[in-house]
């Protein structure tokens, strides 16, 4: 399921337990990323699943579960 290895992919490059990545979890507020994270994490993902984050989209993406689906969206 691609939420799951979103989600463990987060929790480890945001130094977190899993359990406290939720869906609903921002990446910047609650989980307190930056952009150092973020551009490691979009890194660790298109390599992960194959796709190419695009810039605009980190724009909309605000939460576990966004960048989930829209990772889902890409691979369709």
């Amino acid at each position: 399921m691609v939420y799951d290895k979103v989600a463990a992919m987060v929790a480890k490059q945001m130094r977190v337990a899993p359990e406290n990545v939720q869906p609903e979890s921002r990446l910047l507020e609650d989980l307190k990323a930056d952009s150092a994270n973020v551009m490691m994490l979009v890194m660790d993902l298109e390599s992960e699943f194959d796709v190419m984050v695009e810039d605009d989209a980190l724009m909309t993406v605000k939460t576990v579960g966004d960048l989930a689906r829209y990772i889902e969206e890409k691979q369709a």
